[in-house]
């Protein structure tokens, strides 16, 4: 349902009456012919919208997914100081993870914005799943035989 927008000018200080546009600012048809693939007549631009696809348009999962983004957002507002305050094996371990997940997330959506194609952008999700399981990996691996992650960015601020 669109809502309809209305534009009030006044014109100050000559005490006229505002001017008010009753027509839809945004025309239904020309948003459903700019989202499409095809240009729409007066359309100067060969950009388009792309567009999740619809088989997804009801689910929770998707609803579930952004609340969990932001929720990893603020845990790492919150870890970072309390890693710096209390440097030990569990924020070493929480880090790992929470950064991990965090990464993982924002490149999938740079790979979901910026590779067209389902065989390409089935190889792209494979590969950042990859480099994701990796980096997860190699940072466990420092924190189980090396200073761990927080006390080697302490290292670095003594540098």
């Amino acid at each position: 349902m669109a809502a309809i927008l209305r534009l009030s000018v006044l014109r100050g200080a000559q005490g006229s009456r505002g001017l008010f546009l009753q027509t839809p600012v945004v025309k239904p048809a020309h948003v459903s012919a700019f989202l499409q693939d095809r240009l729409s007549p007066g359309w100067c631009g060969a950009q388009h919208i792309h567009l999740s696809p619809s088989c997804h348009a009801g689910s929770k999962a998707a609803s579930v997914h952004w609340t969990s983004e932001r929720a990893v957002s603020v845990l790492l507002l919150g870890l970072l100081p309390a890693a710096y305050l209390n440097p030990c094996s569990a924020m070493d371990y929480s880090l790992a993870a929470a950064l991990t997940l965090h990464s993982h997330w924002g490149l999938g959506q740079v790979v979901t914005d910026y590779v067209h194609g389902a065989v390409p952008q089935k190889a792209a999700k494979a590969g950042l799943l990859a480099l994701s399981a990796l980096t997860f990996a190699g940072l466990c691996y420092f924190n189980y035989h090396d200073v761990g992650i927080c006390k080697a960015v302490a290292m670095l601020w003594k540098l």
